[in-house]
């Protein structure tokens, strides 16, 4: 059996997550692939052609269409999500619109069931750090490193209220208690519930910087991909 080249990064929202996958595996040289990403794009789609975001069978003749990867920008250039050869436009992925669609598309076995051959794909070539909510739990349950990336709810509310030019404490704490209900609402939904693997490594961002959190994986992984 081939050994598994995957790096697993999970966790909940505004934890801190994406922004180390990403640097992670720029100091191994190695892809990144965000899987919420590929949840936007098909969401994004989905919108584009006029499709019914509930009906499932609909989503999937059209889905089918499409492949969606991720590929370099040139020799030396970064990785980035590809849809039929041509990179998504990761600033338009994030707006509200897009995301709600994606949540929506989510909750559906078939969709999930179909990015995860995808994503599965992705990690065909070799090293590569994946992050998301499900790896280490579903999609790679093999994964050769898995960790679970966290921070306490109020500790990602004020670095999303940072990222958006700050505001009131009444604000920082609704804001926190969103946060809490996303986490709870995560790990009851059925399908692909978020939650911590047994063999995952908790690191905990807290009290810590992107950089100090980067190089403590880095440290961990690095005799194994370099």
């Amino acid at each position: 059996m081939k050994k598994s080249t995957v790096i697993a990064m999970d966790g909940p929202a505004a934890s801190g997550k994406s922004t180390v996958a990403r640097l992670l595996a720029k100091k191994l040289s190695i892809p990144c692939v965000n899987t919420g990403s590929m949840y936007r794009a098909l969401g994004g789609l989905a919108l584009e052609k006029g499709l019914n975001l509930d009906e499932e069978a609909n989503l999937l003749a059209e889905f089918s269409k499409v492949e969606i990867c991720y590929g370099r920008r040139g020799l030396e250039g970064d990785y980035e999500l590809m849809l039929n050869a041509v990179a998504a436009d990761e600033q338009k992925l994030r707006s509200v619109e897009i995301a709600g669609a994606a949540s929506r598309i989510a909750r559906l076995r078939g969709i999930r069931a179909f990015l995860v051959q995808a994503q599965r794909a992705c990690a065909s070539a070799g090293w590569v750090v994946m992050e998301g909510r499900d790896i280490g739990t579903v999609i790679f349950p093999d994964a050769a490193y898995k960790f679970f990336v966290t921070a306490s709810p109020m500790v990602r509310a004020r670095r999303r209220m940072a990222e958006n030019g700050g505001g009131t404490q009444e604000e920082l704490e609704r804001t926190a208690a969103a946060i809490a209900e996303r986490d709870r609402q995560d790990a009851e939904r059925p399908v692909a519930p978020l939650k911590q693997a047994k063999d995952a490594i908790l690191v905990d961002t807290s009290d810590l910087t992107i950089e100090e959190v980067v190089n403590l994986l880095y440290y961990q992984v690095k005799e194994a991909v370099c």
